[in-house]
C-alpha cells in the first residue's frame, strides 16, 4: 500500500483561459451570456458570465437569493442596479455586490448596449438558469408559471410572483 505524503502538495494544471469572445455563448432578443468560469469547472463554487443587453432591456426583476452571493462589474455602458431599495448607475469598472436576502435586480436603461460581468458564488449550477431561461423565453407566449418554476429552481425568489418576466 502506498503511503500518503501529508507535507508535499501535489500539483497540477487545471488552468482554464477565455479570452475575449470566447466560451459557451447563449443568445434571446437582442442579449448575450457567455459562460466564462462555469460551475463544473470551479466545483460549484464560482460561475462567471458576460451578459450584453441591448438599449432598455430588463435582465432581472427585484428577486432575491437564499444560497448564493450575486456581483456585477460593468465593463460597457451604464448599468442600472436596484439593490437594498437604491438605483444605482454603474459605469464602466464599478462593482455592485450583492449579498444573498438582498432584493435586487438590474437593467441597461440606456440607448446604449450594456456589457457586465456576473459573478455568482457558490454557482448553484446557474447554467442551467440561463439555458432553461433561453428556451422559456423562446417560446410563445412565453408561460410566466414555467418561468417562475425555474426561478425557483435556481435559488431565485421574486419580490413580486406577479412581475417576475425580464425582457423589454
Amino acid at each position: 500500500m502506498k503511503k500518503t505524503d501529508y507535507l508535499e502538495d501535489q500539483l497540477i494544471n487545471q488552468a482554464t483561459v477565455f479570452h475575449p469572445g470566447e466560451g459557451e455563448r447563449l443568445e434571446l432578443a437582442g442579449a448575450s451570456f457567455t459562460f466564462k468560469v462555469t460551475s463544473e469547472m470551479s466545483n460549484n463554487q464560482l460561475g462567471i458570465y458576460e451578459i450584453k443587453l441591448p438599449p432598455h432591456t430588463v435582465g432581472a426583476r427585484l428577486h432575491y437569493h437564499r444560497f448564493m452571493d450575486e456581483t456585477f462589474i460593468a465593463q460597457k455602458g451604464i448599468l442600472t442596479v436596484y439593490a437594498g431599495g437604491e438605483i444605482h448607475h454603474l459605469e464602466p469598472g464599478s462593482v455592485a455586490y450583492v449579498p444573498r436576502f438582498t432584493p435586487h435586480g438590474f437593467a441597461n436603461d440606456t440607448n446604449e448596449e450594456v456589457v457586465l460581468t456576473l459573478i455568482f458564488n457558490p454557482a448553484e449550477k446557474r447554467e442551467g438558469f440561463f439555458r432553461g431561461m433561453v428556451d422559456i423565453l423562446s417560446e410563445q407566449p412565453v408561460d410566466p408559471n414555467k418561468f417562475l418554476k425555474l426561478y425557483n429552481k435556481y435559488d431565485s425568489f421574486p419580490v413580486d410572483v406577479n412581475n417576475v418576466l425580464p425582457g423589454k
